[in-house]
């Protein structure tokens, strides 16, 4: 069992910024793409972000040029660098990861999620 645990979120006033934090842990073998997501009341969720283990990276229309995905393979996490937020970015994000376990069995996993407010 692979589980994802996010931290980071907060209230925030709009033009500044917010760094989100996801660990992977569990019985994992190996993590191939991880990403952000995320959801506001009565919408649909937006894929925000993606990486590869190789560190290529895409990113949604609305969030390109301000938000920034990285993560760091040894420690099996995830970042996602949040800059100019906009009233717009207030949701819960989530972490999503592909996950190998060491039973070799395959899990799309996503985390808890953690609520990011911009203020304006």
């Amino acid at each position: 069992q692979v589980q994802l645990v996010e931290s980071g979120g907060g209230l925030v006033q709009a033009g500044g910024s917010l760094r989100l934090s996801c660990a992977a842990s569990g019985s994992i073998f190996s993590i191939n793409n991880m990403g952000w997501g995320r959801q506001a009341p009565g919408k649909e969720r937006e894929l925000v972000a993606t990486i590869t283990p190789g560190g290529f990276t895409n990113y949604a229309d609305s969030v390109k040029g301000r938000f920034t995905i990285s993560r760091d393979n040894a420690q099996n996490t995830v970042y996602l660098q949040m800059n100019s937020l906009k009233p717009e970015d207030t949701a819960r994000y989530y972490c999503n990861a592909d996950a190998i376990t060491i039973a070799r069995s395959v899990q799309n996993i996503w985390g808890q999620g953690t609520q990011v407010t911009v203020s304006s």
